[in-house]
Formats: C-alpha cells, structure tokens, sequence
C-alpha cells in the first residue's frame, strides 16, 4: 500500500501520484477487458472453468434434480422452475468468472439461484414442500413467472448502470472516511450495549446453549409480546450490530495500515471486539442467515482484493447451501426438543425445510387474490416505521410473512417473505418488475464503486470497504424477509455508521 509522506514544515500530507488510469475495455468495462493486453494466468484460469461451470450449474445440476425420482406434476409451473433455475444458474456462472468482484450482484444470484431455484425445483420434483401451498396451481404458476420477470428486472437495472454516462474524473465526490475519535465512542457503545444485552438475557452462558433459551430469556425480560417487537427487535440490534460494525472497521484498519498492525492498543481493542462478538455473534445464539450475514462480511473486509476468495465464497456457497445450511438448525432447539432429520436423499432437506420462499410468495398472490387486495405501500410504511409502537399507530401492519400466515391459519407464524412477495403485496406485478429493476440498478453502481474503492492503497477508514460486505450478507436477510424483521438491524447501523462518518481528510481524526 503506497504511504502518504508528511510535510515537516506544514504537516500537510503529499500523495504521491497515482497511477494512470487503465484503458476502457469494450462495453465500459475496466482494464481486465482492455484490448491488446496480454492475458493473465488467471484469465486463463476464469476462461478453462467457464464451460464446466456454466454447465455444471446451469444445466447438469438441475437436469439431475429433474431426473429424481417424486410425485410432482410436470406442469407449466415445473417448466418455469427449471428456467429460472437455468436462468440464474448461469448468471451465478457469470459473477464467479467476472474479472469485478461484483459482491451484491453476487449475493443476489447466489440467493436465487439456491432459493428460488435449486430448492424449489426439488420440491416441484418430489411433490414436498416445507410451507404449505393453499391456493390454486394457477397461483404458483404466477408467482414463479413474477420471480423469473424480476430477474429478468434485475439485470435491466444492472445494464442501466453499467451505460449511466459520468464515472471517474475531478468532480467525483470525496469519499466517506472513518472518523478515528468518533470510532472510540463506537466502540464504548459496542461494549456497554452488548454488555446490556447480555445482562438482560441472564448472562453469557445463554449464548452458547441455544437459541430456545435465547427466546426464553427475551420472554423473560417482557419482550415476546406482539406489542414488544420493536423494542426486542432494538434490544437484539443494538446487542449485535455496534460490535459487528466496529470489528469489521477495525479489521480493516489492520488489514491497510502498517502503522496500525504495529500499535498496541489498536490489536488490543481488535481482540477484544474478537471475544465480544464470539458471545453476542456466534451460530449458537443467532440465526444462520445473521452468522452467514458475519462470515460474508468478514470475509470481504479480510480479503479486500482477492478475486479467488471472492469466487471461492460464491462456489461454496452453493455447497453451503446445499448441504450444511439445511443441517445448520442443530442449536435452534435445545436437546430434549431437537429432533435430527433422518434422510440419505440431499433432495428432501431442500425440500422440507428452510426455502420455503416460492410457495410463500404464491400464498401472498392468493392472499391478495382472496379479496384482501394490494396494500399500496402501507406495508413498506410498516417496515420503515417500525420502532413506532402499536399505542401510537393502533393499524401499523404486522410482518407480511406473519400477515399471510395467519389467514393461512398456520401454527408456525415465523414464515419468509421474500422482497417479490414484499413488493407485489404493495404494489403488483409493476410494483415487482420496477421494484427489482431498481436493486439491480443500485447494486450495479454500489459493486462499481467498491471495485474502484475497496483495495489496499485506499484510505484505511474507507468506509465503503466495511459497508458492501456488510450489506452483501446482510442481503440474504433482506431478499428472505420480512422486512420488517430485517429493518431493525438496518436502522440502527445507520445510526452507528452515521456516528462515525466523515468527508474531512483531517489528519489528526484520520485513521492511519
């Protein structure tokens, strides 16, 4: 990483020139799509894994799972599935070849791919699935073309912003840096509000029993009441996000700065944030989808600029997914009420647990068909407002998930609701296609800017080189639903992340 040099007569910091900068491939692209440059050992690597990927993805897997043996029906709503798990097969394919690390584009069809792909498809095969489907056929039919639309959405969004005109140059706005002193108040509030949290669930051996225990201790402290969401949703925000987000920024800290790996104190803290969030964080107290949401964002902020790390974390996440995450529910229950699944098929847990999001979108088109009808974004206030409470608003809407499980009149209430039920439920299928066309639009600008930002000789504090991990895992939360469930943890690293954010190059906050 190239170094500032002080001034010793004004303290004024001089950086040295920076390099020139690449010539522009064909289609806008960077310097690995340039023409006439020699081609790198590992382009050739990306270019002899292609067609085994892409096929193996694409076509083989999914023509296997179709070749197994099930009760399902081979039927409009069958032949959709395996497109779009054909569809965003192949686009995985593409974000684990990508010269870019394209870290929110990846985590989309990674999620899709295995959640509204894979998984579906082996349900449709053996006629089994984890959530009840109540409507007509039809239903499912409607949600699955939606879903394959919204893809289709997404990738429009994607092109929109790869030809947005403007990019790079002398009125680029300066980027958000860490304030060092302002990262101090982080961190003591890191520490007294996990301690709290803590504290008020009976202490830390309940965080290494299970997460029954953890509900147990929330009903404890009066928080598993209807009324209560928010504020068990800001007690279990507060008691995980700030350490979280201060581990992630300090992490980076020692991975770009030479001064920082040789001071004391900052190893120090770094550790200690390192035993806190092995309490507040750990797989055993929290859910998979928040550990996977640590690991993925760790993982990036470690390995800034590794684009093998980076295709190797998009490859075993399908592995992951497919074979340990269905299993991953051992410290969910404690061990009289844990009851293991007893299968040798690696179809039937894909089908019987977890990914349960297609079926939940067609019970939400049939619940908006049943004469419910559209929302027209009193859900989404819903989601935004969510630490109003229930005294204020008498009419503030429930989780969607919760919503469409109580009029299927389910026992088990805790149901997904991923963002295309989200988004039709208030809006429709124009709310849908327009709804994804903008995440995609929004991710596509975000993995830019990270590519260009989000390596070892920018600032230690950059501040975009914390938040796209982040928000790269925290996108399997947010594309599962309910929003509403999600938003807490959102809302409040806003406020940690607002904290500590500063456009100023002051050298005496700067992080070094």
């Amino acid at each position: 990483m190239a170094r500032d040099t002080q001034d010793a007569g004004s303290g004024t910091a001089v950086v040295p020139p920076a390099p020139p900068t690449p010539p522009r491939g064909p289609g806008g692209d960077d310097g690995d799509t340039a023409w006439g440059r020699p081609t790198s050992p590992r382009t050739m690597l990306s270019r002899a894994l292609s067609v085994p990927l892409v096929l193996g993805l694409a076509v083989f897997f999914p023509l296997w799972v179709c070749t197994q043996p099930g009760s399902g029906a081979h039927d409009a709503a069958f032949w959709l599935q395996l497109a779009l798990t054909v569809y965003s097969g192949a686009r995985l394919s593409a974000m684990v070849l990508t010269s870019k690390r394209k870290l929110l584009q990846g985590s989309f069809w990674l999620f899709v791919y295995m959640a509204m792909g894979v998984a579906p498809l082996a349900q449709a095969v053996l006629g089994q699935v984890p959530t009840p489907v109540v409507g007509a056929r039809g239903d499912l039919t409607e949600a699955i073309a939606l879903i394959l639309a919204g893809c289709i959405a997404f990738d429009i969004g994607v092109l929109l912003a790869r030809h947005r005109p403007g990019g790079r140059g002398r009125g680029e706005t300066r980027p958000a840096l860490v304030h060092r002193r302002r990262l101090y108040v982080l961190v003591g509030l890191s520490f007294v509000a996990s301690a709290l949290f803590v504290q008020k669930l009976g202490g830390p051996a309940v965080f290494f029993s299970s997460r029954q225990e953890i509900i147990a201790g929330i009903e404890d402290a009066g928080l598993s009441q209807a009324d209560s969401q928010a504020g068990q949703a800001i007690l279990r925000g507060f008691g995980t996000v700030p350490a979280l987000l201060s581990l992630l920024v300090y992490t980076r800290w020692l991975v770009t700065s030479r001064r920082a790996r040789r001071s004391v104190a900052v190893i120090a803290v770094w550790s200690a944030l390192v035993l806190l969030n092995c309490v507040v964080n750990n797989p055993i107290s929290n859910p998979r989808y928040w550990f996977l949401t640590v690991m993925f964002s760790l993982l990036f902020t470690v390995f800034p600029r590794s684009a093998a790390m980076y295709r190797s974390a998009l490859s075993l996440g399908v592995v992951v997914a497919l074979i340990v995450f269905p299993f991953a529910d051992r410290f969910r229950y404690d061990d009289k009420n844990y009851k293991p699944m007893q299968t040798t098929s690696i179809l039937e847990p894909l089908a019987l647990k977890d990914y349960d999001q297609v079926g939940m979108f067609a019970n939400t088109i049939t619940f908006v068909h049943s004469g419910e009808g559209h929302t027209f974004g009193l859900q989404f206030a819903g989601d935004v407002l969510f630490a109003v409470p229930r005294s204020v608003w008498s009419g503030k809407p429930k989780d969607t998930g919760v919503v469409v499980a109580e009029w299927m009149d389910t026992k088990n209430t805790n149901l997904s609701s991923p963002v295309w039920a989200e988004l039709w439920i208030d809006f429709g299928p124009l709310g849908v296609f327009f709804g994804l066309l903008g995440i995609g639009y929004a991710s596509a600008r975000v993995d830019r800017r990270y590519a260009r930002r989000a390596v070892r000789r920018t600032p230690p504090g950059s501040l975009v080189s914390v938040l796209v991990p982040l928000v790269a895992g925290y996108s399997f939360i947010l594309l599962r639903g309910p929003l509403l469930q999600a938003t807490g943890r959102v809302a409040i690293a806003l406020v940690c992340v607002a904290l500590v954010t500063t456009w100023k190059r002051d050298g005496r906050a700067r992080m070094q």
